[in-house]
C-alpha cells in the first residue's frame, strides 16, 4: 500500500530511538513511498542541530563500496545521510540521481545507502553488489539484513532518508521521493551551522568502487529480449552498457545500436544515446524496433531499415503526477519497463505509477491504460484495479498478460477488467508450484505467451516457470534448480541467475540471463540449456 497523500512535520529527534521508547517493527512495511511525505520546515539554526545519538552499525552488516568497515564516528565532521532501499524497489531507483547531485555539491556529505530487503533473494550481499554495479551506485552501502537498524530508526517504509549532524546526532527523516530540494536545504544548513563553530570536514571522502564477483560477461547486464520470426534475430538491451544489441540466433552480433554513453540524443545508430533501457517490441510491417528507455523516461522509436533512432514520448523527465495524459515529447513518463503492441496501440508497462500505459503508434497520444496508481493487488475495471510495479508484458493479440513483480504475480487484462493468474500480495513470495492456491513465485519481471501458455522468468528463484492462462491457473519448473550460477545441461539442474525475461524464436526459447551477463538457449526437444 502506498502512502502518498501523508504529510509530517520532522523536526530535530522528534522521533524516538534507542533508549527513547524506541519503536520497533517486526518486518517491514508493505509501504513503497512514491511522492515525498514529509516536510522539514527550516526556522532557525537549532533546526540544523541533533538531540538524539545515532544508532552505531552492526557489526553484522557488510560493507559494500568501501574496501573496510566503519562505525558511525568514523564520520564526524561529516553531514551523513542514510539511504534505507532495497534494490526491487522503482522508488527507491528514482532517490539515487538526487542523492549524486547533493553528493556533487557538498564535499561535507556522506551518503550511505543501508540495504534493508524486502525479497529474500535480495539479503544476499552477492546480489546487493550486482545491482550497486548495476546501478552505478558510488557511495558506502551495508547490508542491515537482520533489520537492526531499520528497527533501530523507525523506518516503516522504502525509500527512508535519515540526516545526521556532523557531532553524529539525528536530525531527522523524510520518506519517499522527490525530497531534493528539502535535503538541500538542511545540507546546507546543517553546513553553515558547524562550519560557524569550525566542526565540519569539508575534505570529500572517497571509497573505491565495488566490481561483480561474477563470471565474465558477455553483455553486461542484458534486460529484456524481443525476437523477429521473419529475418530471424533477436534484439536485446544491454542495461548495462546503455545500447541495443542485434543478435543472430547463433549468438554473432549483427548491429550495434547506441553509442554505449548513458545520454538521450537522438539520431544515426553511433550517435544515439540510452540510458539503462529495458523493454523493447519489434512491429514487423514498418521493421520498427520501439524501446523502453526507463531511466530517461522517454520511449524511443528504432528505424531499423534507415538506421535511426528519435524519440516519440516522453520529456526526459521523470514525470511527478500519474494521471497526465498528453501527446509524444509534450507528456512526461516514469519509468516505462516494458512494451507490447495490441493493434495500433503501445501498451507501456510504467512500473514508476503502477501502471499500464497505452500509446497511439500514429498519432502519439498517450494515457493511462489499466490501473489506478495504488500499489496493491486488486482486480477490477482497468481504472480501479492496483497494480504493483508492472515490468512485463506479453500478449495474444487480444488478452494483455503482465508480470507485477513487487506482488510476485501474474495477470491478465481484457475487455476492461484485469483478473489475476498467479500472486497473493505485497508480501506474499517464495518459491512453490501446483494450483493457484499454492503457488509462490518471487519478484518476476519477463513473461512471453505461446501456444497457450506463459513462460515467465521468475527473477528471483532464478527459474523459468510454466504459468497457466486460466485464471486461478496453475505453475510447474521448466528450467533452472533455483541456486543462482550458471551452469548448462538439463533443464531442471541448470542454473540461471536474475533472469529477466524470455522470448520464443523458431523453436527455441531465448533467456536474459542477467546477473550471470549472458543470453541462454533453451531447446524443448533435447530438454537442455545452453
Amino acid at each position: 500500500m502506498v502512502r502518498s497523500n501523508t504529510r509530517l512535520i520532522i523536526l530535530a529527534g522528534i522521533f524516538c530511538l534507542a533508549g527513547i521508547n524506541l519503536h520497533a517493527i517486526e518486518r517491514p512495511s508493505d509501504k513503497y513511498m512514491t511522492q515525498k511525505s514529509v516536510e522539514m520546515q527550516v526556522e532557525d539554526t537549532s533546526q540544523f542541530i541533533g538531540k538524539v545519538k545515532a544508532p552505531e552499525i552492526p557489526a553484522y552488516a557488510d560493507w559494500l563500496n568501501t574496501g573496510k568497515t566503519y562505525q558511525m564516528s568514523d564520520f564526524r565532521g561529516k553531514v551523513v545521510i542514510l539511504d534505507f532501499w532495497t534494490y526491487c524497489c522503482i522508488n527507491c531507483m528514482h532517490v539515487l540521481p538526487d542523492l549524486k547531485k547533493l553528493e556533487q555539491k557538498y564535499p561535507e556529505l556522506v551518503v550511505i545507502g543501508v540495504h534493508s530487503a524486502k525479497f529474500t533473494n535480495e539479503k544476499d550481499t552477492r546480489n546487493i553488489r550486482d545491482a550497486i554495479v548495476k546501478y552505478g551506485i558510488e557511495h558506502p552501502v551495508i547490508n542491515d539484513y537482520k533489520f537492526e537498524l531499520w528497527k533501530s530508526y523507525g523506518v516503516s517504509s522504502w525509500p527512508t532518508l535519515v540526516i545526521i549532524d556532523p557531532a553524529g546526532k539525528v536530525i531527522g527523516q523524510a520518506s519517499g521521493e522527490g525530497n531534493y530540494e528539502v535535503l538541500e536545504k538542511y545540507i546546507s544548513g546543517i553546513s553553515r551551522t558547524f562550519e560557524a563553530k569550525n566542526q565540519i570536514n569539508k575534505e570529500r571522502m572517497k571509497f573505491p568502487q565495488e566490481k561483480s564477483e561474477r563470471r565474465q560477461m558477455t553483455f553486461r547486464y542484458p534486460g529484456k529480449i524481443e525476437a523477429d520470426s521473419i529475418k530471424n534475430r533477436l534484439f536485446v538491451t544491454e542495461t548495462g552498457r546503455n545500447r541495443i544489441i542485434v543478435l543472430n540466433p547463433a549468438g554473432k552480433v549483427e548491429e550495434v545500436i547506441g553509442s554505449g554513453k548513458g545520454g538521450h540524443k537522438d539520431g544515426s545508430f553511433e550517435q544515439a544515446e540510452f540510458f539503462h533501457p529495458q523493454g523493447l517490441v519489434y512491429q514487423a510491417s514498418s521493421d520498427k524496433l520501439y524501446v523502453a528507455d526507463t531511466e530517461n523516461h522517454l520511449i524511443r522509436e528504432i528505424d531499423l531499415k534507415n538506421r535511426t533512432v528519435r524519440t516519440i514520448l516522453g520529456t526526459g523527465h521523470q514525470a511527478q503526477k500519474r494521471d497526465e495524459a498528453g501527446k509524444g515529447t509534450q507528456v512526461a513518463i516514469n519509468s516505462p519497463w516494458d512494451l507490447a503492441i495490441q493493434g495500433d496501440q503501445l501498451r507501456i508497462a510504467m512500473a514508476g505509477p503502477h501502471q499500464i500505459w497505452t500509446m497511439g503508434l500514429r498519432t502519439f497520444e498517450a494515457a493511462p491504460y489499466i490501473g489506478s496508481g495504488r500499489e496493491d493487488l486488486q482486480d477490477g475495471g482497468y481504472e480501479d484495479s492496483n497494480l504493483a510495479q508492472t515490468s512485463g508484458l506479453s500478449t495474444d493479440g487480444d488478452i494483455l498478460y503482465f508480470a507485477d513483480s513487487e506482488t510476485s504475480s501474474i495477470r491478465k487484462a481484457a475487455k476492461g477488467k484485469v483478473e489475476t493468474i498467479i500472486g497473493h500480495g505485497l508480501f506474499e513470495f517464495g518459491d512453490k508450484d501446483g494450483n493457484y492456491d499454492q503457488v509462490l513465485l518471487q519478484h518476476p519481471l519477463g513473461v512471453c505467451f505461446h501456444a497457450g501458455i506463459l513462460y515467465v522468468a521468475d527473477t528471483y528463484n532464478h527459474k523459468i516457470k510454466l504459468i497457466s492462462t486460466e485464471k486461478q491457473g496453475t505453475s510447474r519448473n521448466l528450467i533452472g534448480n533455483g541456486k543462482a550460477g550458471f551452469a548448462n545441461g538439463l533443464a531442471s539442474e541448470a542454473q540461471l541467475n536474475e533472469p529477466s525475461d524470455v522470448v520464443y524464436l523458431r523453436g527455441k526459447f531465448y533467456i536474459t540471463d542477467t546477473n550471470n551477463g549472458e543470453i541462454r538457449v533453451y531447446d524443448p526437444q533435447s530438454g537442455k540449456l545452453e
